[in-house]
């Protein structure tokens, strides 16, 4: 991967889905896939293929579908799980098993009653086990937000050696502010062996507001990888919301960092998504909420009526919005009315 480009791995139809009352049909999916994929994110999570056989047969049918993604799939660090999304992801052109367990104290000690030895040995031996079925295996340490970072160097470096070739940290709980989240990817960097020949991605929770940050801070430390969705739908308050980190990258080129995205299919995309799953976007969402490039203020109007980037650090139209909006109101001037 070229330096400073940022893989956009999305997560809308599995993490995403996982909102109650979210439910995507088989066809819904496919559509949404197809959209992703002209999107051009680089992965397309397509569902946890054990947990239905609808999410196994929208796996299947979604790995047929997508001609230029590497379309990937969910599992525990369990070995049926693991078969069964081999099975699932066969037909796709290039495809990803995506596997891991929680490695935080909370998760060791109350979800699965076990020690942080017998934690390492089943992530070795689930990484070890899909590397057995395909090239490409992701890793996440579920709640590495609050995981302890020399035991996290362990599983990382374990995992490297199992044959991982992707990394994913995630702030499970959204628990992390950003200087935290990005000192956390900068300590792995800094002290995992072989950490170099591994992508390392950032999937971070929008518990506490902080979600697309934190994924920030992460690829200013080293990351190159984010999970997001579109429209930051997800479990609880949400995940990484993909058109705000893309865009965030690309208005602030100083960075150094991109992603292939398309931007002008943001709006079209944010929509299908919002009508599909009959999740209305916030109004003052960033980027594709109904007011992001609308103008009520009088002094606001006149400003972005004499020059729009008084107001606008965006262009509406690399988003995809045909133009910006000035709403009369109660405190519009002469010049909006003019």
């Amino acid at each position: 991967m070229a330096k400073g480009q940022v893989q956009i791995f999305d997560t809308t139809l599995r993490d995403g889905e996982q909102v109650p009352g979210c439910k995507l049909d088989t066809h819904n999916k496919l559509i949404i896939a197809d959209r992703l994929d002209e999107l051009r994110v680089d992965v397309l999570e397509a569902g946890f293929p054990v947990s239905s056989p609808g999410d196994f047969d929208s796996v299947v049918k979604i790995a047929q579908l997508i001609k230029n993604a590497r379309v990937c799939g969910l599992t525990r660090a369990v070995k049926k799980d693991i078969g069964v999304a081999a099975e699932a992801l066969k037909d796709a052109k290039k495809s990803r098993i995506h596997t891991g367990i929680g490695t935080s104290d909370s998760h060791i000690k109350f979800k699965f009653n076990s020690t942080k030895e017998k934690i390492l040995e089943r992530a070795i031996s689930a990484v070890s086990y899909a590397k057995s079925f395909v090239e490409d295996v992701e890793f996440y340490a579920e709640d590495a937000g609050r995981t302890d970072n020399d035991f996290l160097a362990r599983v990382c470096e374990a995992v490297i050696k199992a044959g991982a070739t992707v990394l994913n940290i995630p702030d499970t709980t959204g628990y992390c502010l950003p200087e935290e989240y990005g000192s956390k990817i900068k300590y792995l960097k800094e002290n995992v062996t072989g950490i170099d020949k591994v992508t390392l991605s950032c999937h971070c929770h929008n518990d506490l507001g902080l979600a697309t940050a934190n994924s920030i801070a992460g690829v200013l430390s080293g990351a190159r990888q984010i999970e997001c969705t579109i429209n930051g739908i997800g479990e609880r308050a949400g995940n990484t919301s993909l058109e705000e980190v893309v865009m965030i990258m690309r208005q602030h080129p100083d960075l150094n960092i991109d992603t292939n995205i398309n931007s002008k299919l943001l709006y079209s995309t944010s929509q299908m998504v919002s009508e599909s799953m009959g999740m209305p976007v916030q109004p003052n969402k960033a980027v594709v909420g109904a007011n992001a490039f609308a103008h009520s203020s009088g002094i606001h109007q006149d400003g972005v009526i004499k020059k729009r980037e008084t107001y606008e650090i965006m262009n509406p139209n690399d988003v995809g919005v045909t133009q910006s909006a000035i709403v009369l109101t109660a405190r519009s001037g002469r010049a909006a009315l003019a």
